[in-house]
């Protein structure tokens, strides 16, 4: 990637309030790039999910902090959503579909959802010490001309 040409950092609560607030800040900071609306719209719900899964999974009812940065590169879109939270104890399992720790409450396809809708995930995650994970997406102009 070259070099930043923009970037937003957010931090809040992990309230499941905060969810929508991300998931539209994140959209409007993306559409500095080409992208169109249905990427747009992949882009929402993978932040929705993945912020979702801070505020569920990462503190399990008790308060922390979440952390999102966006970067925009030239054609390219990275966005980070940090936790210090619970952790994930196997990354690979979490990424599997219909995985989920609440199988009564949960179908287990929000990492898989990221997956699909954005280019690349990198899940870095530490029991006990919190869970980022690295987005990044770039329009499909850009890729198809790459």
């Amino acid at each position: 990637m070259d070099t930043v040409r923009n970037m937003v950092v957010m931090r809040f609560p992990s309230r499941a309030i905060n969810i929508g607030f991300a998931r539209t800040a994140i959209a409007i900071f993306a559409s500095q790039l080409d992208f169109t609306l249905d990427e747009l719209d992949e882009i929402k719900i993978a932040a929705s999910e993945a912020v979702s899964n801070a505020v569920i999974h990462g503190y399990k009812g008790r308060e922390g902090e979440i952390t999102v940065i966006c970067r925009l590169f030239d054609d390219v879109l990275e966005i980070t959503i940090r936790d210090e939270g619970e952790g994930i104890a196997d990354v690979e399992k979490a990424l599997e579909p219909a995985f989920t720790t609440e199988p009564e409450e949960r179908m287990g396809l929000g990492l898989v959802f990221i997956k699909e809708y954005m280019d690349r995930l990198v899940v870095e995650s530490t029991a006990g010490k919190g869970t980022s994970l690295v987005m990044t997406k770039s329009p499909v102009q850009a890729r198809v001309s790459s």
